[in-house]
Parts: C-alpha cells; structure tokens; sequence
C-alpha cells in the first residue's frame, strides 16, 4: 500500500535527544517566501550577494543539538565548522569509506549518466573518506547552504570558476589539485580517480588554517527536528526504491530501530570504515530539472540541475511519506522542505539521505501516509 507519513529511528551511533533549541517550535510552519520562480542558474549574479538572508530557524548559541541533523551532541562537536567531501559513486569506487559518519549525504545525477554523493560531516568525524572526487556548482551550492569547508579533486571549468568568487564568505575551498594537496592522499589499491582520500580532521584543520571559523556561524539557516513517533505509531514495514543509471538506490525500513536500510544495486551497501550497512533515519527525494549544459566545455556533457527554485519533494521518516514540495530561494539558502498545506516538515534526529533525481523519475515505495 502506498501511503504518507512521517518516522524516526534512534541512531545507534548518537544520544536519545528531547528538544531542538531552535526559533520556532519543530511543528511551527517557517514558510520561505510563498512564490519562487525555477531557475536553472548556477551561481547568482555578479551583483547579488553571496551571503543569503536567512528566512527560517536558525542554531541557538546555547543549542544541544548538532546544526545538520539534529541529534544531542557533545560541545565541541555540535557546532564545528561543516566538512563536506564529494564521493565517487562508479562502480570502480564502490564501498565508499564514511557515510555511516556523516550527518547529511547528498546523491544526485553527474556526468556521463554516473551520480556522485557528498557527505556532510559535523558532530562524528572520519579518518578515511574515499573515493573522494571533483565538486560541480549545484554540489558547491548544496554546500554553501551550511558554509562547509568543501573538500574535493578539482573540478569542472565553472566549478573552478565559480568558488573564487565565494570562498571564504559561504564555503572555504579545499582542493587536494589547488593548493590542499596535504589533507588528501591515495590509496593504490583502487584505480585512480577512484582511490583518493580525506580525513575530515586533515580537511577541517586546513580550512580553519586557511581562515575558516572553527564553527557553524550561529546566523546559518537549520531545519527542525522532533523525537520517534512511537513504536506504536510506525508500520511494520516499508521501502523505496530510487532509481540511477549506475543501479537503484532502495531503502527497507526497520521499525525496530526506526531507521532506513540502505541498497544500492540490489545488495545491502556496507559503509567499508566500519563494516556496517549502511543506514538513513530520514530520506528525501527532490525532483529537479536536470538538463545538459550547453556551456559544457568541449567534449564534455556537463549535467545542469534546477536547483534553485522549488519542486516537488517526497519526505520518508517513521516510515510514513510526505508529499510536498522542496524551496531554496537563493544560492546559499538552505533548501527547505514543506508539505501540501505549506507547513515546514519536521525531521527526525539523525542521519538524512538526500536523493536528487530528474523530475518524472518514478520512484516507487511502500508506506504509510
């Protein structure tokens, strides 16, 4: 049975939690501005800012709550400068090493029909992210969103392009080809492009070296969090199944632990750093124009996102689904997530799985409404 609703399981790996400190509640609605038109832009222009107003909740000072996803936290930790990475998804790189200590994991569409992930790490750190790869603009926008010190192995034409033009105001570039070389190194085990690694100590230690704050500015834009429905509340099961053109993503749900079970391909993905499957407490498919670049450099058929804008969004926690629709207004704003009556959705706390797929992508999945 179809159906819509919302869930939440306890992260093994975090702290039972109680409340979120942030302005307003987690069942307020923070509605961004009722009309925003699709673009396909990249960046903004020349003469806008960079630095977005924000136009939601932001981190109290006195939080106990990690900014990204909302679980208890230690001090220290809760509010450290974001680290993200861009990760290989090609077959060649598979299992990547990190994402059962990431906070937030991006997947979406790149070149050649291939997808890529970034994960996002603030209150656990990894000693070995791998195979970490080179950033698109959409990427570095999603990244800007929490002003990430982005880590990654150059990029295309008007990646390269495009981050001079923000660094050190909404992101702090580590690029292992410009510069960083000391907060990455290879493996030789894999092939390369798909052997190279980052430590989020090394890649975090050199931002703030460089002039990165050694924490989340208070001031950036966070989502709200609640509790686990109880167990009573959850179904029995549930799943959803992604498609990409390198093998579905599916998800089982596990009512137990109220947590998502994460496949890619039809086999269970283990995250290689610890051994374990890799798992989500949230998933949220955004819907996005994806179109080929016509300013692609020669030879090259470089993806162009609609990521600013809004669209229609499918949000899976406690095993429910909620439909509704994802904003972001602006090039660093925080992409945000509401249901059909324009209520802000609420999270659970912990790990959130973020799929991009292009629109009329048919996802299918069991749960409850």
């Amino acid at each position: 049975m179809l159906c819509l609703t919302a869930c939440s399981p306890a992260d093994p790996t975090t702290a039972p939690s109680t409340a979120l400190v942030v302005t307003p509640t987690p069942s307020s609605s923070a509605v961004a501005p009722a009309s925003v038109a699709p673009s396909a832009s990249i960046a903004p222009s020349a003469s806008s800012s960079p630095e977005a107003t924000p136009s939601g909740p932001t981190l109290g000072p006195d939080a106990d709550y990690a900014a990204l996803d909302g679980v208890l936290a230690n001090p220290g930790a809760r509010d450290r400068l974001v680290v993200a990475v861009m990760v290989d998804d090609s077959v060649q790189a598979r299992p990547q090493y990190g994402l059962n200590a990431a906070s937030i994991v991006y997947q979406a569409p790149a070149d050649g029909g291939e997808d890529r992930y970034m994960l996002l790490f603030q209150e656990q750190n990894a000693k070995r992210v791998e195979g970490v790869r080179s950033g698109r603009p959409y990427f570095v926008n999603w990244a800007s969103e929490y002003r990430a010190a982005f880590a990654h192995y150059g990029g295309d034409a008007k990646t390269l392009a495009y981050l001079p033009t923000i660094a050190n105001k909404v992101i702090y570039n580590v690029d292992a080809l410009f510069g960083s070389r000391s907060a990455f190194r290879r493996d030789g085990k894999r092939p390369a492009p798909h052997d190279a690694i980052a430590s989020t100590v090394a890649v975090r230690n050199l931002a703030v070296k460089h002039g990165a704050p050694a924490t989340i500015p208070t001031t950036v834009e966070v989502r709200p969090f609640a509790d686990d429905l109880p167990a009573s509340q959850r179904p029995a099961k549930g799943s959803i199944r992604i498609p990409y053109n390198r093998g579905a993503t599916s998800y089982t749900y596990d009512k137990a632990n109220n947590r998502y079970l994460r496949s890619v391909a039809g086999k269970p993905q283990i995250d290689a750093a610890d051994g374990k499957r890799v798992t989500a407490r949230n998933v949220v498919v955004l819907f996005m124009g994806l179109s080929v670049d016509p300013e692609s450099e020669p030879h090259h058929h470089r993806p162009l996102l609609d990521h600013i804008g809004q669209g229609k969004a499918l949000v899976f926690r406690d095993g429910h689904v909620i439909k509704g629709t994802w904003r972001k207004s602006s090039a660093s704003g925080l992409t945000r997530f509401f249901d059909a009556s324009g209520k802000e959705i609420t999270l659970v706390r912990g790990r959130i799985f973020i799929q991009v797929v292009a629109k009329g992508t048919k996802v299918t999945y069991q749960a409850r409404a």
